[in-house]
Formats: C-alpha cells, structure tokens, sequence
C-alpha cells in the first residue's frame, strides 16, 4: 500500500497527484471516486467552487477525466478497468440548477449536498455512453453506500448529531459494511463488462427518472469541462 496526497477541493492539487502517479508507470485498474463533504457552510474551493459541487462532484470529474487513458491502457476485453463512484439516495431529491451550479442565488446545504450527488449519478451515466462509443474496455458505475455511520455528519444541528448518537448502533452500517457495495462493484465477476449501473446493497437497482435524461447528462458534462479546464472531446461523439 502506498499513499499519495491528493486535495479533491483543488484542482492543482488534482493535477499535481495525477503527475505523481504517472511517474510511477503503474497500471490502474480500479478507481473509486469516495471523498465528500455534506451540509457543509456556504464556502468556497480555493478555486471558487461552492464546496459541495466543487469537492464532491467536479472534484472527481477532473481526476477521472486525467486518469480515463491509463485506465483505458489497463483495461482488456476480458478484465475491464473499472470506475466506481459514490453517489447517495440524497440525489433523488436532488435539483441540477444549470445556470446556477454554485448556488449563488439561494444557498441551502440540502440542495447543494443532493445537487452535488446528483450530478455523480448523470457523470457516470454519461462516462458510460462515452466509454462504450469508444469500445473502451472500461467500464463506469455509480454507488449508493447506504447510511453510514461516519464523521459525514459532523456539519448537522446538534439535535440530529444527538439522535445519531443514540440510534446510529441500530440503524446506521458500520464503514465496513457501507464499504461493501462499493467492493462489490470493484472486484466482483459478476460486475465484469457491467457498466452504467446504479447499485445499492449489491444490487443493481433505478436512481431518479432525472439522472437518464441524456441532453442533462451532455450539458452537465460540456459545462464541467469548461469548469475544470479540459477539453470537451465527447463533442465529437453522439
């Protein structure tokens, strides 16, 4: 096990850790897109992003984009290379406010935090269509973990943070058990070749009517290439 340091709140620092790996010509076979913030205070990335779209989701829009050719080169027709990222059932109440995706007009943590899981679930969808039109051997799902009982929560009113105390024991999963669907989705044969897939409790399940809509899909990700800085080959594909 090795460790390399990486601020998914920075997009320099993204780009600085994906030289850092490069240099270790290693190939990748499995990234999981996980780190996140919730309900946080309305702030702002050091490069102006509201946190919870700017960390959660475009965060790991420009490491998954920087990394997509190593894992192409990785992945063969029969071991694909895999991309797991973890969404939450948040995202089915969540709201994707194209002119306003830095919640300038009205901030509400709620709305963020769901509008930042939201857009993990149309990222993967359309990573997916993408991958497939190039017949890369990649393939791109996305992860509802379940309630789990982590330091997630720190940003809640006291009373929730209080009832948590007293619950989380029966109702919450542990890390360990939160971890598994994701596992699952990661090494598991039969997810083998199984891309575009929104999966709970090691079952591949529906996410919101919203996250299939394919025009959504392509403006989030024209509109997240130009936040990042990268180009938009995906213009080029139907």
């Amino acid at each position: 096990v090795e460790f390399l340091y990486c601020d998914l709140a920075s997009m320099k620092s993204i780009r600085q850790f994906v030289q850092r790996f490069r240099a270790k010509n290693c190939s990748l076979h499995v990234l999981v897109n996980n780190a996140g913030v919730m309900l946080v205070p309305e702030r702002k990335t050091e490069d102006g992003f509201e946190e919870h779209f700017g960390l959660n989701y475009l965060g790991h829009f420009l490491l998954t984009n920087l990394l997509l050719d190593m894992l192409k080169q990785s992945g063969t027709h029969s071991h694909n290379a895999r991309i797991i990222t973890v969404s939450s059932a948040t995202h089915y109440v969540g709201k994707l406010h194209l002119n306003d995706l830095q919640s300038r007009c009205s901030y509400s943590p709620h709305g963020a935090y769901a509008q930042s899981k939201l857009a993990l679930v149309l990222f993967t969808y359309r990573l997916q269509h993408l991958l497939t039109a190039n017949r890369s051997h990649v393939t791109a799902n996305v992860v509802d973990p379940g309630v789990v009982n982590t330091d997630l929560y720190k940003h809640v009113f006291w009373v929730v943070k209080v009832a948590k105390w007293m619950i989380a024991w029966l109702f919450f999963k542990t890390p360990e058990e939160g971890a598994s669907t994701t596992i699952y989705a990661a090494v598991s044969p039969e997810m083998e070749g199984a891309g575009g897939c929104y999966l709970y409790n090691e079952e591949r399940t529906k996410s919101a009517d919203i996250a299939y809509d394919e025009e959504l899909q392509r403006r989030l990700w024209t509109e997240s290439c130009k936040m990042v800085g990268i180009s938009d080959e995906a213009n080029r594909l139907p």
